[in-house]
C-alpha cells in the first residue's frame, strides 16, 4: 500500500459491508440445506459424461446455525479481467472463515492460476485485508489469465496446495475461469485429493449469470461509471450541438452493459448486438438505419448525438461472424505457418483459403480493420475484438453512406463522428455499496460451503434487489452452468454465456423507448458513484435488475 491514500479511499475503510441475514446472525457457521438433484443447462449427456464425480450435484442454501469443528487452510486466486469488488470478496472470504474458527488461516496466490502452478503466495492478515477492504482493483494479491485446463496442470496444483496443508481453493473469476474450477474440482475428487474448490462470480461484462446467479460482482460499479461518462459526453454534445459521439462499451459476448448504460441515460442508438443475431441484420443494414437517425436529427437541425457500440458487436452480424470463424479455424490449425508469413502474404493466404462468402466479407474490411482481424488469438483460439475498432468502421461507413446521400440531395447537414472506448475505466473503480455488499456476501458465502464441506460450487447470493438483510445466500453446482461450445476447432466444455434476453423486461423497456431517446433528446445524467447518503441514491442496483425482479 502507498504511504498515503486519499480522503475518499480514507473513508471508505470505515464502511461496514452488509450480508445476509443468516450470515450476519449466525456468522458462516450455518447449516447447508440441499434439494433436488441439478442437470447441466444443456448437453447433459456430454457433460454427466465428463463430469461424473460432481454432475448433478443439489443447489445448496443456509439456514440456522450449525456447530462446526476443526481447522482450515484455504487458498484464493483472482482469474482473468479485473471487477470491482475483488478485494471485498477476499475479505468475507477471510473473515467467514475467522469466524469458523479464529485459527483459520487463508493464503492468496499470486499472479492468478500461475501462481497456483507456481507455488508462490503470501499468508494474509488482520492488517493486510483491512489495507484493502472495499478498494477497488485486484492489486492485493494481482490477477493472470493462466488457463488451468491441463492434468499435469491440476497435479502440480495439488502437490502445491498440498505441501502447504492447504485444502480449500477459492477461485473468482468469470465464465472461463469457473470452467478451470469445475473442472478442477472434478480432477480433485478423481484424484482423492481431499481438496474442496469453490468458485465466486466475477465479471462486468454480466454474462455470467442465471436464475441462481442474478449478477456477476463488478457490473453494477463498471455501469455506473461508464454511465457518468456517458452523460458527460451528452452534456457535451447537447451544449456543443456538433459532433456525433459514437462509443464502444465493453461487452464481447454479451451487450449487458450496452443496454444498462442505455438504460442509464437514453442515447440517441444503442446497438443490442443479440438483436442483430436474431435479426440476421447485415453491416449494411445496421450502417443505414445508424444513417437514416443521423439524417432524420439533422432535417431537424441536430447534427449532434450519441451511439452506443457493444464491443463484440462484429462477431454477432452473421457474415462477419461466418467469417471469424472461418479465421479462427483456419489460423488455429496453421498457426506456425502462418505466423511465419509477412503482413501482405497473410491477407493473401486468408483471402486464398476462406469460403467465397467470408472472402468477400474479409475484403470489404478496410485495411486496418483486417489486420486487426488477424492479430493474435486470445487464450481460446478467438479473434481479440477489443482490438477492432468497431465504432470507428461504422462511423466511416456510415460518414461514406451520407456523402452518398449529399451528392443525391437527400442529405443536407453535417456529420462530424468522434469515436470513443470505455472499457479499462470501469474495471478497478472503488465498488459501489451494492457491489461492496454483495462482494463481501459472496466472499463469505464461500467461506461457508468450504465450512460444510462443500466441493464443485459457484458461490451464489440472491434475492438482490430487496435490502441485504433479506439476500439469500447458497451454492449452485458449477456443472449445473456448462455446457458444450466450439474451442480451438474442438468441442469443449464451458460454463454457458448469458446473453440479452430479447424478451426480457429490460430489453423490452429499451425498445418501447429507443425511438423517443433517437430524436427528443431525453438524456440522463446520473453522474458520479455516490458512497455516501440516502439509501435510495447509494444503495441503488442495476436498471436492469430492477427490471427483471419487477
Amino acid at each position: 500500500m502507498p504511504e498515503t491514500i486519499s480522503p475518499l479511499q480514507n473513508a471508505r475503510k470505515s464502511y461496514k459491508p452488509k450480508l445476509p441475514k443468516v450470515l450476519a446472525e449466525y456468522g458462516s457457521a450455518v447449516k447447508a440445506n440441499t434439494g433436488d438433484p441439478t442437470q447441466s443447462v444443456s448437453d447433459q449427456n456430454e457433460i454427466k459424461s465428463l463430469f461424473g464425480n460432481t454432475y448433478g450435484l443439489p443447489i445448496v442454501t443456509f439456514e440456522r446455525p450449525e456447530e462446526k469443528s476443526g481447522n482450515i487452510k484455504a487458498g484464493v486466486i483472482l482469474s482473468g479481467g479485473q471487477a470491482p469488488g475483488g478485494h471485498n470478496v477476499i475479505a468475507g472470504l477471510y473473515d467467514g472463515l475467522k469466524r469458523l474458527n479464529s485459527a483459520n488461516e487463508l493464503y492468496g496466490f499470486l499472479g492468478g492460476p500461475s501462481g497456483l502452478i507456481d507455488n508462490k503466495f503470501i499468508k494474509f492478515d488482520d492488517s493486510t485485508i483491512d489495507d484493502f477492504r472495499n478498494t477497488g482493483g485486484f492489486d492485493i494479491i494481482g490477477s493472470g489469465r493462466t488457463k488451468l485446463e491441463k492434468e499435469d496442470q491440476f497435479d502440480k496444483v495439488i502437490v502445491n496446495l498440498k505441501a502447504s496443508g492447504i485444502t480449500a481453493l477459492v477461485i473468482i473469476g468469470g465464465d472461463d475461469s469457473n470452467t478451470n474450477a469445475c473442472m478442477l474440482a472434478e480432477y480433485c475428487i478423481k484424484k482423492n485429493s481431499g481438496i474442496q474448490v469453490i468458485g465466486c462470480p466475477k465479471t462486468i461484462d454480466g454474462d455470467l449469470k442465471n436464475e441462481w446467479i442474478e449478477a456477476s460482482f463488478g457490473f453494477d460499479t463498471a455501469t455506473k461509471l461508464y454511465s457518468e461518462l456517458i452523460g458527460n459526453i451528452q452534456r457535451d454534445a447537447n451544449s456543443a450541438k456538433k459532433y456525433w459521439h459514437f462509443i464502444k462499451l465493453m461487452g464481447r459476448s454479451a451487450s449487458h452493459i450496452a443496454l444498462e448504460c442505455a438504460l442509464k441515460t437514453h442515447p440517441n442508438i444503442a446497438i443490442i448486438s443479440e438483436e442483430v443475431a436474431e435479426k440476421k441484420k447485415t453491416l449494411r443494414e445496421i450502417v443505414s438505419e445508424i444513417a437514416v437517425i443521423v439524417k432524420n436529427r439533422a432535417d431537424a437541425g441536430k447534427n449532434f448525438g450519441i451511439a452506443l457500440i457493444p464491443e463484440g458487436l462484429i462477431e454477432f452480424i452473421p457474415e462477419m461472424k461466418k467469417m471469424i470463424n472461418e479465421l479462427n479455424d483456419l489460423i488455429a490449425s496453421n498457426t506456425s505457418y502462418f505466423e511465419s508469413l509477412s503482413d501482405d502474404d497473410k491477407l493473401q493466404y486468408v483471402n486464398s483459403k476462406l469460403s467465397a462468402e467470408s472472402s468477400q466479407a474479409f475484403s470489404s474490411m478496410p485495411q486496418t480493420i483486417q489486420f486487426q482481424l488477424l492479430m493474435d488469438r486470445d487464450p481460446h483460439g478467438n479473434v481479440q475484438v477489443s482490438r477492432i475498432e468497431t465504432e470507428k468502421l461504422l462511423f466511416d461507413m456510415v460518414g461514406d453512406l451520407l456523402r452518398e446521400w449529399k451528392a443525391e440531395g437527400k442529405f443536407k447537414g453535417n456529420f462530424s463522428p468522434l469515436n470513443h472506448f470505455f472499457g479499462y475505466e470501469g474495471r478497478c473503480a472503488a465498488p459501489s455499496n451494492f457491489d461492496a455488499d454483495y462482494c463481501y456476501s459472496l466472499g463469505f458465502t464461500a467461506a461457508a460451503l468450504v465450512g460444510s464441506g462443500k466441493t464443485g460450487y459457484l458461490s451464489s447470493v440472491r434475492n438482490l434487489t430487496k435490502p441485504s438483510d433479506q439476500w439469500i445466500a447458497g451454492g449452485i453446482p458449477l456443472t449445473m452452468m456448462m455446457n458444450l461450445e466450439r474451442r480451438h476447432g474442438k468441442d469443449k466444455p464451458v460454463i454457458k454465456k448469458a446473453l440479452v434476453e430479447l424478451d426480457g423486461k429490460p430489453f423490452q423497456n429499451f425498445s418501447e423507448n429507443r425511438e423517443n431517446w433517437a430524436y427528443n433528446d431525453d438524456y440522463q445524467y446520473p453522474g458520479p458513484i455516490q458512497y455516501f447518503g440516502p439509501s435510495e441514491v447509494c444503495d441503488l442496483t442495476t436498471v436492469t435488475l430492477q427490471l427483471e425482479h419487477q
